[in-house]
């Protein structure tokens, strides 16, 4: 009898009688982190004496949280969720496999989704309506006009494979629809129960452990690879554990308490670690609160930050419309299996982090990271420090402050003394007219206010709390300035319902909140154009702009184009700067406007209570909404989604001048065996980084510059620069994506000095040109290609095209300092080698210049973590090798996960 014979047990639940697998049968298994027996169970469940052995039981079983070790297992996700910005490319590769697979003689029909699949269509709004009430409407009809192809692809896809789902747009944000819908923390499968648990093409699939669900962001090859039925091979990962006590106190939000635990968790360093809260501060914790705690582990930089299920979860079932029979056996189930969260519990960590959260105060993170966290009593200081040590603006001190002040009818500036706005004249600043209205700009104008993002409009407290804030502020006659872009983009439709049921949404309209999609928009660079003058104005005299948005991101160059300086904050906050206009204010002590009769107001006067805030909760949001909203939720989508006809087949039918959607080159040319391992011989540099370069910098999602090789591509295409669309949309053709990438305008290589933007040095002549010219040259001469890091490459969004078009620029190998997780894997998954510097060794301190010839010694049986030798011109010294198990090695040999997936399927 085996382990899992043993552990094979009947459990009794409002479904009917089901199959469990007891986590108690396993000898060690009590004391488990919550997180690890979920990992116990899968393995348990699977076991076969292969891929899941009882040897992985015992292990896992054994669990040392102090010393974890290298130990390797696999895990089976249940099932997969996707966004369309990554989901098209992966929809794109499968088809490519089928046809791949009918070329090598297979059946293509072997290429289909094994486990459940949801694609949730959110990615491809964009904020170019605002501020108007027939917004939403031009902006999804702008949608339509720019996607149709790749929606009808998309249509495709749901009839071509099994398994496989699309929520149409205009529904909401993946995340929250997982965390509202799709998502049953128990799940069933042939009469058996296990958690529910999920990977999924987006980073900020961390959002549903706030749920008791164990997921995570992963890149679409990946993703790709478990929907086909492979396993994630992975090391057991260190469980780090953070315990929260007390109470948020009046005027915290939860928005607050998640930028102080991503500060506090990227300080201590959980790169490939699990985070685990505990403590009496989630006895009365919301589960919005924990959704929005859990979607911004990638800024913490843990692979998930886990809650696990109590009665808060149960009650979240219940509000959110799940089955009442579902919610029992979830109950039943977590019981059982010892999953169920236990106050007096003792887990053994690898490490503790502790948070009193009565001292959370209200805050804002960045101008350029989500862990650059500043109090907002100090945040006028703190721009004052950056606009001269983040961009180099000296001297600026009331210039600065003055510029955004001016008088909204064009005749004088304003200038603040002791928060008394008086007209002065001649005061500093850039003149704009806009809508009639003449003001000034400087350094610091808020141009983007944006109410964006699932970390945050998940949340009804935060969410409930700026409608209630914007109330506030009408009565007292506060408006927003009118150089502020402002929208408002709910996570889901439950959202508006409940905004309208409180009576708040028409004061945030008041403000220029409308609705203007339900997607990601401006949280990931879809913020639209800024109206021309305020554009013209920041670009001809290189103004420090500034966005405050409710998102989880503010890299460079992310938000947009032209807006430097970007803060993350709480909802409340954002109608609050909206009102400002300026980051250049300390709206602890400063007034916001003056109201009427010509009193002063400040941000105190119109905050809403805690009390004022929960009574709306109970009011507005209700069962019936959920229910309602998501009733039909894949029928939706509206006429222009319903009168999308599919074509039908099994193989896609490639369409020639399509800019969208073409086959990519991955499989096109693959033999049925690999060649084997080698080393890398006279190679060059393409470039040589920094520290913290995004994914976005390397493959941006944004706007596509018309002078840019891209952007030449789609004129050379017949393609006007106003139908353009995004990086984003045109990720399902490899043409666009490898000539877009290292495209960012804020991507700095220090091979081309002087330059800002996909510039290098081509060594094959020693012209200064963009990227993508000078790997094409290099290729024709049958140079390799690397790349020269510093810490932390890669990190941010699961963008496989990040690691796709690395490869398809001609890069062998990248050697960086340190790289984030998903971004490893993905280049892995495409055949690139992940190389790090050994402790204590950089670029400099090896005296890399990056024009030297490199060759990297890759033996044709490279291990795990092996050390190897690289010689660059006169300069020798080695590298670890950051392939971590035998799997990524024999995918490293394959060319790639889906290579090796296709050959295995080819074999039979």
């Amino acid at each position: 009898m085996t382990i899992r014979d043993d552990a094979r047990d009947t459990l009794k639940t409002p479904l009917g009688d089901k199959t469990i697998y007891r986590l108690d049968k396993v000898k060690g298994a009590a004391n488990l982190p919550y997180s690890i027996k979920i990992l116990l169970e899968s393995i348990l469940r699977n076991l076969d004496g292969d891929a899941y052995s009882e040897a992985d039981v015992k292990a896992l079983a054994a669990y040392d949280a102090k010393n974890v070790g290298d130990v390797e297992i696999n895990f089976m996700p249940g099932r997969v969720v996707l966004q369309d910005f990554t989901g098209v490319p992966a929809v794109v590769d499968l088809a490519a496999m089928r046809a791949a697979m009918k070329r090598m003689g297979g059946d293509p029909q072997k290429v289909n989704p094994l486990v459940p699949c949801d694609l949730v269509i959110d990615h491809s709004v964009q904020v170019d309506a605002f501020g108007t009430p027939d917004a939403l409407k031009t902006n999804s009809r702008l949608e339509f006009e720019r996607n149709r192809e790749r929606y009808e692809f998309l249509k495709w896809g749901q009839t071509a494979f099994d398994n496989f789902r699309a929520v149409p747009p205009a529904t909401g944000i993946v995340h929250q629809v997982n965390l509202e819908y799709l998502a049953g923390v128990v799940w069933e499968k042939d009469g058996v129960l296990f958690p529910d648990s999920c990977v999924g093409t987006d980073s900020h699939t961390t959002m549903i452990n706030g749920l008791g669900v164990l997921g995570w962001g992963v890149g679409g090859i990946e993703a790709e690879a478990v929907m086909l039925g492979q396993p994630i091979a992975m090391l057991v990962p260190e469980v780090v554990g953070f315990e929260l006590t007390g109470k948020l106190p009046e005027g915290a939000t939860a928005t607050d308490l998640v930028l102080r635990v991503t500060q506090m968790l990227r300080a201590h360093g959980v790169v490939n670690k699990f985070v685990e809260f505990f403590g009496s501060g989630l006895d009365d914790m919301s589960l919005a609160t924990r959704a929005t705690i859990a979607n911004m582990a990638p800024e913490y930089g843990a692979t998930c930050g886990f809650f696990p299920v109590d009665q808060h979860t149960l009650d979240y079932l219940q509000l959110s419309g799940r089955d009442d029979k579902l919610i029992k056996t979830v109950e039943l189930y977590c019981k059982a299996q010892g999953l169920w969260r236990e106050p007096g519990r003792k887990v053994a960590y690898g490490a503790e982090l502790r948070l009193d959260l009565a001292d959370v105060k209200p805050a804002l993170a960045g101008p350029k990271r989500p862990q650059d966290r500043i109090d907002l009593d100090a945040m006028q200081g703190q721009w004052h420090k950056d606009l001269a040590d983040t961009f180099g603006v000296k001297n600026s001190g009331a210039a600065a402050r003055v510029g955004s002040m001016a008088d909204e009818g064009g005749a004088a500036a304003a200038k603040q003394d002791n928060g008394v706005a008086t007209a002065v004249a001649d005061e500093p600043g850039v003149p704009v007219e806009l809508d009639g209205k003449g003001f000034k700009l400087n350094h610091g104008s808020v141009v983007i206010a944006a109410i964006t993002s699932c970390t945050n409009t998940s949340n009804p407290g935060v969410m409930l709390g700026a409608g209630l804030l914007a109330r506030n502020a009408v009565k007292r006659g506060l408006s927003r300035k009118p150089w502020v872009k402002t929208s408002l983009a709910p996570g889901s439709q439950v959202v508006t319902d409940y905004l309208v049921k409180a009576g708040v949404l028409g004061d945030l309209e008041k403000l220029g909140f409308n609705v203007v999609g339900y997607g990601c928009t401006t949280c990931i660079g879809n913020s639209g154009p800024l109206p021309e003058p305020v554009g013209n104005a920041i670009r001809e005299h290189n103004l420090v702009a500034a966005s405050v948005l409710s998102g989880n991101r503010n890299f460079e160059g992310r938000v947009h184009a032209d807006v430097k300086a970007n803060y993350l904050a709480s909802p409340p906050l954002v109608v609050a700067y909206a009102l400002a206009g300026t980051v250049d204010i300390d709206l602890s002590t400063d007034p916001l406007g003056k109201d009427g009769e010509g009193r002063d107001v400040f941000l105190k006067d119109i905050w809403p209570s805690q009390k004022e805030i929960e009574k709306a909760i109970h009011s507005a949001v209700t069962r019936e909404q959920f229910q309602q909203r998501y009733a039909g939720v894949f029928e939706g989508g509206g006429d222009e989604w319903q009168s999308i006809k599919p074509g039908g087949g099994d193989l896609y039918q490639w369409v020639a001048d399509s800019t969208y959607i073409q086959e990519p080159s991955f499989f096109q040319e693959m033999a049925a065996e690999p060649a084997p391992i080698a080393g890398i011989k006279g190679a060059r540099c393409l470039l040589k980084l920094a520290d913290s370069v995004t994914t976005d910098h390397i493959s941006p999602a944004g706007s596509i510059d018309p002078k840019t090789p891209a952007g030449q591509y789609l004129i050379g295409h017949g393609v006007k620069q106003a139908d353009f669309n995004s990086y984003g949309s045109r990720r399902g053709n490899h043409e666009v994506m490898m000539r877009g990438t290292f495209a960012n305008k804020r991507i700095r290589n220090q091979l081309a000095p002087g330059t800002e933007g996909g510039w290098t040095t081509d060594f094959t002549d020693g012209k200064v040109k963009y990227v993508y010219p000078a790997s094409e040259n290099y290729i024709k001469a049958g140079i390799p290609l690397i790349v020269l890091a510093g810490k932390d490459y890669g990190m941010g969004s699961s963008r496989d095209w990040a690691a796709k078009g690395t490869l398809l620029l001609g890069i062998k190998a990248v050697i960086a300092e340190s790289y984030e997780r998903i971004h490893r894997s993905n280049l892995i998954g495409m055949g690139v080698l992940p190389l790090t510097y050994k402790e204590g060794e950089t670029a400099e301190s090896l005296g890399l210049k990056g024009d030297e010839v490199f060759d990297i010694e890759v033996p044709a049986d490279v291990k795990p973590k092996q050390l190897l030798k690289v010689k660059a011109g006169d300069k020798q010294f080695e590298v670890v090798c950051r392939l971590h198990n035998n799997m990524e090695v024999e995918y490293y040999r394959n060319g790639g996960i889906l290579h090796s997936v296709l050959r295995k399927m080819a074999k039979g």
